[in-house]
């Protein structure tokens, strides 16, 4: 299966290209990525676990670079055995293209699945694959945009001032629930009643996210496809949220 996207990013090219090298922004935008570790320049080892379908496996592989040409651009590939799950492997070639002071990045990946999961239909990979080439590059621009945004949005000295000790005192809050609860029912029950009693939107993963007038679940990706651009950093969330 072929797949193909292009994604703006509110960066140079070289901070782009940079950061499709950096190893800690890799583990952030792979989907279900646990470990990855550099070998050299051009190979990494990683574990990746997903979800295809009824099949969750846990994938042990390497990740190569190739066709590297700085900073336009490289091809990335995986492969990986999940035992008795079956392997996946696939890659990407990316372009980068100076936009002004932005980025164009172009992709074009394939992937390929054998083993048990082949047995999970062509329709079902096929989405889940495009789902997953999707998430990886809308993730890695938002990391990659993330330090702008946060300049952009600065608040004034005096607005930083009073946000920051709403913070901590929320944070303080947010502990004690979690400590008291936590005794009675268990982390996890107390985790979400202290994202209940502080009154905000939250998803179940512990992102917080701008309260609206929307009172019904919804994923991540639904309430900024709808309240907020695609780039926030929480768009590939997909805990639900709630809103007390």
């Amino acid at each position: 299966m072929d797949m193909t996207g292009t994604q703006k990013i509110a960066a140079s090219r070289e901070k782009v290209y940079a950061a499709l090298n950096d190893i800690d922004v890799l583990k952030q935008c792979i989907p279900g990525c646990e470990t990855i570790e550099k070998l050299s320049d051009t190979q990494m080892r990683a574990t990746v676990t997903l979800k295809i379908g009824p099949v969750k496996a846990s994938f042990k592989g390497m990740i190569t670079l190739s066709d590297i040409d700085a900073p336009n651009g490289y091809t990335i590939t995986g492969e990986g055995s999940g035992g008795g799950a079956g392997f996946a492997k696939g890659g990407a070639h990316v372009s980068l293209i100076p936009d002004g002071d932005a980025t164009l990045l172009q992709y074009t990946a394939k992937a390929d699945v054998g083993g048990k999961l082949a047995q999970l239909g062509g329709r079902l990979i096929d989405g889940t694959a495009h789902k997953l080439a999707g998430d990886f590059f809308v993730k890695f621009g938002s990391v990659v945009d993330e330090p702008q945004a946060i300049t952009e949005a600065r608040p004034t000295e005096g607005a930083a001032t009073t946000a920051g000790g709403l913070s901590k005192l929320l944070a303080s809050l947010n502990a004690l629930f979690k400590s008291w609860f936590g005794k009675i029912f268990g982390s996890s029950v107390a985790s979400l009643l202290a994202i209940c009693l502080s009154g905000q939107m939250s998803c179940l993963g512990g992102f917080p996210h701008t309260a609206s007038a929307m009172v019904r679940p919804f994923t991540c990706a639904q309430f900024f496809s709808a309240e907020h651009p695609i780039s926030n950093r929480e768009a590939s969330c997909e805990s639900v949220l709630i809103r007390l």
